[in-house]
């Protein structure tokens, strides 16, 4: 990989960092444990690695933005979660942000703020 390509690489996972927990968050109306979410994060297009994915979720839980219930049935106990109250009116605030923000990087990007 040529030294470009590992700084668009660190550059893009910057970007990415950016909207994981938007992502998160839209992704949990419905209870999903760890490996449920991966999945469906992937299939809408964003890959996300276990490492970076649970201690977010615990993040989130401690700052009462997710609610979680351990679910025994399966040969293996899985911790569900889903998003809270509190959770839903922050992705109400960062999803107005989103698109406030993309709003003005397609200006910005689509050429009526250049100079």
């Amino acid at each position: 990989m040529s030294e470009t390509e590992e700084q668009i690489d660190k550059l893009r996972q910057e970007l990415r960092r950016g909207i994981i927990v938007l992502a998160v968050l839209a992704q949990l109306d419905t209870a999903r444990y760890g490996y449920s979410l991966i999945q469906r994060l992937a299939e809408q297009g964003l890959e996300i690695e276990e490492g970076t994915l649970y201690p977010l979720l615990r993040r989130l839980e401690q700052q009462g933005l997710l609610h979680s219930d351990w679910e025994v049935e399966d040969p293996r106990p899985r911790k569900y979660y889903r998003i809270s109250d509190a959770g839903r009116g922050v992705l109400s605030t960062l999803t107005a942000e989103w698109f406030a923000t993309v709003s003005v990087m397609q200006r910005m990007l689509g050429g009526e703020a250049h100079d």
